[in-house]
């Protein structure tokens, strides 16, 4: 086989996979890995769950799609059961955190079209992530994704993250703000963990400026951290909180719900999508949720999230060229003082399969089926990898 045909927008590792089984990949040699990445945070139930195989199969012998010109049963009981666990109103059903985003930007803009703010504007963090489309790349904070797309789209008002300050320096001099979009637990950006104090006090904030607060939970949602969303560590609701990875454990869908004002936004005709909630991909997410509380997985990723956490910052202490080991859950960062893209490749020649992100950040967002043997395991295989690594590769000018 040859990968010519395939646009060269990705620089793939030289392994294949062939198939997996709980928290372990096997590549087309047989060879098996564990994985500390899930399809980057997407399959929290592992690999070849007996129970969503069998649903999904069951799914797809009866119906995969009909689109949205029909009421869909299983998307509507989906909404329901997500809109329950986030105190949302609504949901509207996409297929990827990008088109998630999307949304939320146009239920911003819409909203403050409707109250009579004509460029309506949306303060966004340094370092977020919010997808590849014209406009989620806009919102995103790093040039690096940025550079060559040019014109971006206007309309973003960019401040640094964890900074109240700066949101209310732009207040004051900006009348067309309608909202703020941020990620509670940045992923791209590094696995960086917002203050509480900062969400209450953003939160307060929009509440007297009448600006909808809205949550990127698309890849620190669905149980990752160790609650059904990131944001769910404090007591800040988000008006608007878009969704994706982890909701279908593979299958590919997004969504973005809203509450209050801003769900009363849309009418028919303002958004819309031709896969979006079908039955097969609804059928996922529902299954997923029913798996992820019935198997007690949040829980389970708050607390194989402190046992790598304690193991990493146990065999790693002292260790020069490590700055930071931090996240929440089962969303890990190991910072290191230098870019450390080979990691990935010599992890994979170990039998382990992660991520670098941020250049320097390791990234360990494990499936949540993980016990404490495949933590532990991940410790042992990591660490040394990390002591070589360092040992070996010249720290970053300064």
């Amino acid at each position: 086989m040859s990968a010519q045909y395939v646009m060269d927008t990705y620089n793939p590792n030289p392994v294949a996979f062939a198939r997996g089984e709980g928290a372990y990949l096997y590549d087309t040699e047989g060879k098996r890995y564990l994985d500390a990445l899930a399809g980057i945070a997407v399959n929290g139930l592992g690999y070849a769950h007996p129970v969503y195989t069998k649903r999904m199969q069951d799914q797809l012998a009866k119906l995969i799609h009909t689109s949205n010109h029909f009421r869909v049963v299983e998307q509507e009981q989906l909404a329901e059961r997500v809109c329950k666990l986030a105190k949302m109103d609504n949901a509207f059903f996409a297929n990827s955190g990008a088109e998630a985003n999307e949304c939320a930007i146009k239920i911003a803009r819409l909203y403050g079209h409707q109250r009579g703010v004509e460029n309506a504007s949306i303060i966004v963090m340094e370092k977020a992530w919010h997808g590849r489309t014209l406009a989620t790349l806009s919102a995103t904070g790093s040039r690096k994704a940025q550079a060559g797309f040019e014109p971006l789209m206007g309309g973003f008002v960019r401040v640094p993250y964890n900074d109240f300050a700066a949101v209310e320096r732009v207040a004051e001099h900006n009348q067309s703000i309608v909202a703020i979009l941020l990620e509670v637990l940045q992923g791209e950006g590094g696995i960086h963990v917002a203050d509480a104090a900062y969400l209450a006090k953003l939160r307060e904030f929009c509440d007297r400026k009448q600006w909808l607060l809205m949550i990127d939970e698309v890849q620190s949602g669905i149980g990752r951290t160790g609650k059904w969303f990131a944001h769910q560590w404090t007591n800040v609701v988000p008006d608007v909180m878009p969704l994706a990875k982890g909701l279908g454990s593979g299958v590919p869908i997004g969504a973005c719900l809203a509450r209050g004002a801003a769900a009363k936004v849309f009418k028919p005709g303002n958004h819309g999508t031709t896969f979006g909630g079908g039955p097969f991909v609804s059928m996922a997410g529902l299954t997923t949720l029913e798996l992820l509380e019935s198997e007690g997985l949040l829980a389970n990723a708050a607390k194989q999230g402190e046992i790598i956490r304690a193991g990493l910052k146990q065999e790693l202490s002292g260790v020069p060229g490590v700055k930071d080991i931090r996240g929440k859950g089962l969303m890990i960062g190991v910072e290191l003082d230098r870019p450390c893209g080979n990691i990935v490749k010599r992890g994979l020649a170990r039998g382990l399969v992660t991520n670098v992100t941020a250049d320097s950040v390791i990234r360990l967002v494990p499936p949540l089926i993980y016990g404490e043997a495949q933590s532990k395991e991940l410790v042992s295989l990591l660490c040394p990898i990390i002591k070589e690594f360092l040992a070996e590769a010249q720290p970053a000018a300064a």
